[in-house]
């Protein structure tokens, strides 16, 4: 198998993963923020890492996959700096902040479920690891890089871009900003007469007296700033340096690039190696934004509940939706495009479904041209995913494969076409990625094994009325369950196979 290859922000090229520790990988990804329902957008990111999980898992690494919660404070960076997401909210809704980020933090976990989403292995929340982050405040004003000013304290930019510029990491190493471009440019943010300069970023907040979620520090009582949460978690649980950071690309500014920062300054080196960025996603042509009032809730995709949606999407086709484009592209959403989901995986699904009820092959291939190109094909599926993790030309290959399958099924192509070696390795690959590593599932369950118990009793019915020379019974079997859909066909060696029409 060929080496794992991944985009790495940071140096805006592709490189050989190598882990630090031989093996075993650490892996950060931001959580989400639990002020709100999570929507559209948020689905991304998460279905993403999910799969970067599984398949470090399928290279046989040990993986730490942290996801944090971030359920206090969450500065809007750009003109509402002081605002507190979760207080507001809390206050708009009438519940204590902790019962509105319980109740945000279970409708986001069983978002996850529905997705097929496995646990991250250690899921850390901002308030339960206030100590943390005032330890890591602490050592980031012994180093002379943050200030603080009337209770707050603010992170020293100017001072840690001219300091760490000279050793080749300036503020902006990850996302390509120049700083004094920031500078002329910013806007005008809140607090702006308590910072030094309008770049500077809070670590910690002075709390207002209306101000819900507070907690004390030697600065006085306040809450933490964004940024800072994170630096504190990943360090935690994943070390002073660690192999994978990921997130969406519109975290790459200003909050990967302020964690850099803060964990440079008290860890004394760039805290991850590999950073990992999903791009967005877009609604017809448009960035998803609440100005433009097309962003769509999770439950809403899920019930159809929604102006911009004709009909109600599964968790599992909006999973694939999301797979059939590589996770560094822009994905736009549009109901003709998640219907083609629809029927893009029905149609992969059922040819697995074909997959797993054909009888095994003796032996050799009785066509070494087909079987060659089966084996090219799925050689071409590890590839493409040790390739940057491309699910799309992954996918392609499956899609490639589905005619051969059916082609079995159908006698358009001999049962011992292909060798014993590469039917099972073609079974084996189905099931390893499609449920495996993209993590897609059988929407209807037992519904589907319902179905095919009662079909396999018809089935059995009809041969017993033909083993009696009850015909009649027989043709009415086949001719009803064909006018529902379904085809019986008698083979020639006493087998019936099944076509839904």
């Amino acid at each position: 198998m060929a080496d794992l290859k991944v985009h790495n922000s940071l140096t805006r090229q592709k490189e050989v993963f190598v882990p630090l520790i031989p093996g075993r990988v650490g892996m950060y990804v931001c959580g989400p923020t639990v002020s709100g329902e999570s929507h559209l957008g948020h689905a991304r990111p998460f279905i993403t890492f999910d799969v970067v999980y599984r398949y470090l898992m399928h290279l046989g690494y040990t993986v730490r996959y942290v996801r944090n919660i971030t359920d206090a404070g969450h500065f809007e960076e750009e003109g509402r700096e002081a605002e507190d997401k979760i207080s507001k909210k809390a206050v708009l809704e009438k519940l204590q902040p902790m019962e509105l980020v319980q109740k945000y933090t279970n409708l986001f976990h069983w978002a996850m479920r529905k997705f097929g989403n496995l646990e991250p292995s250690i899921e850390p929340t901002a308030t339960g690891h206030i100590v943390e982050q005032i330890d890591m405040i602490r050592q980031i004003l012994d180093a002379g890089y943050a200030y603080v000013a009337n209770g707050s304290v603010y992170f020293d930019v100017e001072k840690y871009n001219h300091d760490y510029k000279e050793k080749g990491q300036p503020y902006g190493i990850l996302s390509g900003r120049i700083l004094e471009e920031l500078e002329d440019s910013g806007r005008e943010l809140d607090n702006q007469d308590e910072k030094r300069n309008k770049v500077d970023f809070a670590l910690w907040k002075n709390a207002p007296p209306e101000h819900i979620m507070r907690w004390s520090s030697p600065w006085g009582e306040g809450f933490p700033g964004w940024h800072i949460e994170c630096s504190a978690m990943s360090t935690k649980y994943l070390g002073e340096r660690f192999d994978i950071h990921g997130g969406g690309m519109d975290l790459q500014f200003p909050h990967h690039e302020c964690e850099i920062a803060q964990s440079t300054v008290c860890n004394h080196e760039m805290p991850a190696r590999y950073w990992i960025h999903n791009n967005m996603i877009t609604i017809n042509g448009r960035k998803m934004g609440k100005s433009y009032n097309n962003v769509i809730k999770l439950t809403e995709l899920f019930s159809g509940n929604h102006p911009l949606l004709e009909q109600a999407y599964s968790p599992m086709t909006i999973r694939f939706f999301i797979l059939q484009t590589h996770y560094r592209s822009t994905l736009d959403f549009g109901n003709e495009a998640l219907k083609a989901a629809e029927k893009g995986l029905r149609r992969l699904w059922e040819a697995y479904e074909v997959l797993k009820r054909l009888p095994a092959p003796a032996g050799s291939a009785s066509d070494a041209e087909l079987d060659a190109k089966v084996n090219e094909l799925l050689d071409g599926m590890d590839e493409f995913m040790s390739d940057d993790f491309n699910t799309a030309k992954t996918l392609a290959n499956l899609f490639e494969l589905a005619p051969v399958v059916n082609g079995i099924r159908d006698k358009h192509v001999g049962a011992d076409a292909l060798s014993r070696e590469t039917f099972d390795r073609l079974q084996r690959y189905f099931k390893t990625y499609l449920e495996d590593i993209f993590g897609l599932q059988d929407e209807k369950g037992g519904d589907n094994q319902v179905l095919e118990g009662v079909l396999q009793l018809l089935i059995d019915l009809r041969k017993d009325a033909r083993g009696k020379k009850d015909y009649a019974t027989s043709d009415k079997i086949r001719t009803q369950l064909l006018e529902l859909g379904v085809l019986l066909k008698d083979e020639k060696d006493g087998s019936v196979s099944i076509t839904f029409t």
